[in-house]
């Protein structure tokens, strides 16, 4: 009953690791085109600031935004997208309002005057959020790129009194007000006249299907454009309203498929990384998706770290015998999703598949770098999932999941495995140590748990690829499914002097000391096993005492 308790709570944990609360909060944004989301049809660059903002925001956090083209708050009000809005905010959520640029408008259907029926419009938004416990703001409109001249080198107002009605409003209701023509008056006046063309649609003819004529467009925004301001605008939200700035992130890239963030693909966010960056990380945030892919993180792109949200799954479905264009299989090697060669690479909340099935090895996760760390990581697949390449290389897992069939953690590195989920999906081998003779350390199991299939039996802790493998389990739940022995030979005799196979303190019903293999070890002190002692090398590295730089998130 015990032991039955404690994979329970286990699984429970496991489950919350990987399982976002549902946001509590939401964020509905109201407004015309230079902040609503735009079609990705044909290629199109075109995006709104709120389109974008998403990318800039923990998940705790939903973005609903509901911002049109082409409309200004008398028409969003009157085709009845006012009330689509309003009868779902709940206490709590806010609604960002940012009007202005087709109130100017003279078409009798959208215009309004400042001072008066533009007021009563932004005043009716404020009123009604407060009336269901939201929280308004305010923001007036973005600048139009409009320097008189080629060469000029001063912006010219063109919204006029359209600025202010936000701001007196804001200011006699007391709400919250975001000055978001001063943040791109001066960020577009800063770049000047002809840098600043890089924010807004200027596009080439014959370069995008979406715009087969191009575009030469001082109002609407590009990715990069929509990106930076609306990094910007999170930065002064936070300011106006500091019960937000918790929730602000800022990553150097995002990959999102819904076009809000810098690339689709995440091997298009690697590669953008700058070549053997020092001393500083790049932080690359995969929003939530299935992006399958087949990824390789080179040598040369060192210091990254790829930052999952829920729902973030990096897979692809080659396998051994698979053929590649020559006709040739692929092997073993060439049949992983995801490859990683370059040093103090760090992932979080990141789910590492092979989906091809149970078609032999089929690696999710290729590892050949030093200093890598993953947390809260899922690494899914069958047989052979995954693969601890590098030799001298050393690796950190830490409340990661790891499942498969058949020596599905195996290869050369020295790997620690903290509070990790380790399942079996079927009989077989959990490990495949393929350890260096005279190395000290090969796998080491720290506090994890061990699991498998229902009706899953015959599992083994680990059996020697190579003569010298080590792995040891300290404190781990072992359930009823590893076997009594323990530990597989792999048919080598010989192996079994060479071999370094121990446990310490194991639990659960899969631990049976004294059934166990009598080649392996009951270890009755674990001096020399402290993580920090595992991992140092002669560099002195410490992923457990320094991860928090390894995130290196501006919050």
């Amino acid at each position: 009953m015990k032991h039955k308790l404690t994979l329970l709570l286990g699984l429970f944990f496991l489950l919350s690791a990987f399982t976002a609360d549902k946001p509590v909060i939401t964020i509905f944004m109201i407004g015309d085109s230079t902040m609503a989301d735009k079609s990705l049809t044909g290629g199109n660059p075109e995006r709104g600031w709120g389109q974008m903002l998403p990318g800039y925001l923990s998940e705790e956090i939903r973005v609903d935004n509901h911002a049109v083209n082409g409309r200004s708050s008398k028409s969003f009000i009157d085709e009845g997208r006012w009330e689509k809005v309003i009868s779902q905010v709940k206490k709590g959520d806010y609604v960002f309002i940012q009007f202005g640029h087709n109130d100017e408008k003279s078409d009798p259907k959208r215009y309004t005057a400042p001072g008066t029926t533009f007021d009563e419009n932004l005043k009716r938004f404020v009123n009604e959020t407060r009336a269901k416990g939201g929280i308004p703001v305010l923001f007036n409109s973005i600048v139009r790129r409009n320097f008189g001249t080629a060469d000029g080198n001063k912006l010219i107002d063109t919204h006029g009194a359209y600025l202010d009605s936000p701001r007196n409003v804001a200011k006699e209701l007391g709400v919250a007000f975001v000055d978001m023509n001063k943040v791109t008056h001066d960020l577009v006046e800063g770049m000047g006249s002809v840098e600043s063309k890089k924010l807004f649609m200027w596009v080439p003819a014959n370069q995008v299907a979406a715009i087969p004529k191009g575009r030469e467009d001082n109002t609407h925004l590009n990715v990069y454009g929509g990106r930076v301001v609306a990094g910007l605008a999170m930065d002064a939200i936070a300011k106006e309203v500091p019960e937000l700035a918790k929730y602000v992130r800022h990553y150097d890239f995002v990959v999102a498929q819904d076009g809000s963030g810098d690339f689709f693909t995440v091997q298009e966010a690697i590669d953008a990384v700058p070549d053997f960056r020092k001393n500083v990380r790049t932080t690359i945030l995969v929003r939530k998706g299935v992006y399958k892919e087949k990824i390789v993180v080179p040598e040369s792109k060192i210091n990254i770290s790829l930052i999952g949200q829920e729902g973030a799954v990096l897979s692809y479905d080659d396998y051994a015998q698979k053929k590649n264009c020559f006709g040739e299989e692929k092997g073993t090697s060439g049949s992983s999703s995801c490859y990683i060669y370059a040093p103090d690479f760090y992932a979080e909340n990141i789910t590492f598949e092979n989906s091809s099935g149970p078609v032999g090895q089929a690696v999710a996760c290729f590892i050949s770098a030093d200093r890598v760390y993953f947390k809260n990581c899922r690494f899914l697949g069958f047989q052979d999932t995954l693969y601890t390449y590098g030799k001298d290389c050393r690796q950190y897992y830490e409340g990661c999941y790891i499942e498969g069939t058949v020596d599905f953690i195996f290869g050369w590195s020295t790997a620690v495995f903290n509070r990790c989920h380790i399942h079996s999906k079927r009989g077989g081998y959990v490990t495949a140590p393929s350890t260096d003779r005279g190395q000290k350390y090969g796998y080491v199991f720290y506090d994890c748990r061990l699991t498998a299939d229902e009706g899953v039996t015959e599992v083994y802790l680990s059996r020697p690829w190579r003569s010298y493998a080590q792995a040891v389990f300290i404190r781990c739940y072992l359930g009823k499914h590893i076997v009594p022995a323990g530990w597989n030979n792999w048919g080598k005799k010989e192996a079994e002097k060479t071999v370094f196979y121990a446990e310490y303190e194991s639990t659960g019903e899969g631990a049976n000391p004294k059934a166990r293999a009598p080649f392996s070890h009951q270890l009755k002190s674990i001096k020399g096993y402290e993580i920090e002692t595992i991992l140092a090398g002669n560099d002195g590295w410490n992923p457990v005492k320094n991860g928090n730089e390894l995130l290196d998130i501006k919050r």
